[in-house]
């Protein structure tokens, strides 16, 4: 274990479990109002101007069709909009349950990749980690709105369960410990004191160091490979593991803990420009069962990842959170960590941590070379390339007063025209945290304003005057549905609550959702996600569909991070082709800015 390594893990682990502490007592939910039910009219309105840029016109009269019978006489639209209001006069958050449960916990993917987004940051040298921080989580604010805040209390201690047919969150209370794994090996290691108080960074330390004693060899079974399985396949390995009563303590161990913290063996070193791209890969999946990938819980909430070249990052599994706000989690610990704890060590004896031990039977053992070739396949499989966009930076659309968010969706749209020839459904997420329980929205990047000057960008014929009009109309336009998304008057989360109105009444699921222009205008092959942070942070996560891209960005004045992941399947899609064209596409729309001739 490096030097940076041990400081960074300490200061990492005694911050973090003091926020735990801190965070709990005050949720501010009663600061937010509850999220609204948009109108039915408004949204089918809504949806049929998505479709616009997307489908042919004759589709598009199939479509207002079926709509019309939707919301006409005798159709399903008013009876379902009723429910919904209804569900939301008698529910915290009339979507959220229903978003988590159907988008995460029903999902029967691995959660490697496909769901299990990464933050890779940035190497620091140790000597800047002196002390651990006491401190609160303030109340975050959104255009002077607060947001709620009842998310973070269940980042710790929480742990996604796997099941057959769909997966349960659990939430545990008081825990006292936090997981760590070293050469596929887990401890369970005590972060509190017996009278209560948390353990000084020294303190920490020492235990750290006992764990590396005992880990010096790696498992031949790494266990956690498993949870990186298919959900089906490891809900039923699962079962068959907690037979085992040694086996069942262990896991809910780790389960109950308030975060794991993986400490990464080195990698194979590669040149400077893929460095960051390695790094990703290496957060988000372990590079592979010959690499890190056994030193990972995939269901755990919270992953802290550090690696003994310095490179560290955060995995986490976003049924209970999405980005935003471990994205604020995050700028909370790095802004503290730098200021010295005054606390003194207690002389007080540490137990040994305790190393968690299972007991492995045939079964199990084929359970575990399944996973390690399934999470290979998938690994190897995954083309990711990160790159640092440094010729300017949100700084720039401001000066020109453009959005930053809206000029770089529509760099993201030009640049995917140019290497597909069209555009695709295309999602950017939005957040909810201004409603009581709100999780996210979608933005749909495409809209006829932004096809208007994709479609002109090239053409010599158009002045350069008439293409930064358009290229205002599209901006503006994508404010405004961002204004719409912040409000809670998007569409999608919508579309899908009257869908599942439906089958909650025990109705058939109308025509609308089973047309074709709703498969198309829902096959999100831009997966797009804005993840703004106060450091040079760059997240991560693999697309939604198999002939689509995942493109994450996080501006900053000047330069901005990017991340675009594909899969190698796909002989269309390209990561590096996409990343190439966007980087060079930014640079067009600079040009287009600010001229050099």
């Amino acid at each position: 274990m490096s030097r940076f390594q041990r400081y960074t893990i300490l200061q990492r682990t005694s911050l973090l479990s003091h926020i735990l502490g801190n965070i709990c007592d005050r949720c501010f939910s009663s600061l937010v109002p509850a999220q609204p039910v948009p109108p039915l009219a408004q949204t089918l309105q809504g949806y049929l101007r998505a479709l616009e840029p997307l489908i042919p016109e004759e589709e598009l009269v199939h479509t207002r069709k079926n709509i019309q019978k939707f919301c006409g006489e005798g159709g399903l639209g008013p009876q379902l909009q009723e429910g919904l209001e209804r569900r939301a006069r008698h529910s915290n958050n009339w979507i959220s349950d229903w978003w988590v449960q159907w988008a995460y916990l029903e999902s029967r993917q691995p959660l490697p990749v496909h769901s299990n987004p990464a933050i890779s940051l940035p190497k620091r040298d140790f000597s800047d980690w002196r002390g651990q921080l006491v401190g609160r989580l303030p109340v975050e604010y959104m255009r002077g709105q607060p947001l709620c805040m009842e998310l973070f209390p269940l980042l710790f201690s929480s742990c996604r369960i796997p099941g057959r047919k769909h997966d349960t969150i659990t939430h545990h209370s008081r825990a006292r410990h936090i997981t760590v794994v070293r050469n596929y090996q887990f401890f369970q290691m005590d972060v509190y004191n017996s009278d209560g108080s948390r353990m000084t960074e020294s303190q920490i330390h020492a235990q750290l160091l006992r764990i590396r004693a005992e880990s010096w060899k790696t498992d031949k079974e790494p266990m956690g490979i498993l949870t990186s399985e298919h959900r089906q396949t490891w809900g039923q390995a699962y079962s068959r593991l907690l037979k085992d009563k040694l086996n069942k303590e262990s896991v809910r161990a780790i389960e109950k803990g308030l975060f794991t913290l993986c400490l990464d063996s080195p990698v194979m070193r590669v040149s400077d420009d893929k460095y960051s791209s390695r790094m990703a890969a290496q957060i988000l999946h372990g590079g592979g069962t010959h690499s890190n990938s056994g030193n990972r819980w995939f269901d755990k909430t919270l992953q802290f990842v550090v690696g003994e070249d310095g490179s560290w990052g955060l995995l986490y599994e976003q049924a209970t959170a999405e980005g935003p706000p471990i994205a604020t989690l995050l700028d909370h610990i790095l802004q503290y960590c730098k200021k010295p704890d005054p606390k003194k060590t207690p002389l007080i004896p540490l137990q040994m941590p305790k190393k968690l031990y299972f007991n492995i039977d045939r079964e199990i053992k084929r359970d575990i070379e399944h996973a390690k070739q399934n999470l290979d396949i998938l690994i190897n499989d995954l083309d990711i390339r990160c790159f640092n966009f440094q010729r300017f930076g949100k700084e720039l659309p401001k000066q020109h007063n453009l959005s930053p968010n809206a000029f770089i969706q529509v760099a993201l749209q030009l640049a995917y025209y140019k290497v597909h020839n069209e555009v695709c459904a295309s999602c950017d997420i939005a957040s909810q945290r201004m409603f009581r329980g709100g999780r996210t929205d979608y933005i749909r990047s495409p809209t006829n304003q932004m096809l208007k000057f994709v479609l002109t960008f090239d053409d010599p014929s158009i002045s350069r005057e008439a293409k930064l009009e358009l290229l205002r109309e599209a901006i503006e336009t994508y404010v405004t549905l961002t204004d719409q998304a912040l409000k809670g008057q998007s569409i999608d989360r919508h579309l899908l609550g009257l869908k599942l109105q439906a089958i909650e009444e025990g109705l058939s699921v109308p025509r609308l959702f089973m047309d074709t222009a709703y498969g198309l205008a829902t096959h999100w092959k831009l997966r797009t996600g804005q993840v703004p942070a106060n450091t040079d942070s760059v997240m991560c996560f693999g697309p939604l569909v198999p002939d689509g891209y995942a493109v994450c960005y996080n501006p900053q004045s000047d330069h901005v991070h990017f991340s675009v992941t594909a899969f190698n399947c796909c002989e269309e899609t390209q990561a590096e082709t996409l990343a190439a064209t966007l980087h060079s596409t930014l640079c067009q729309l600079q040009e287009l800015l600010q001229p050099t001739v």
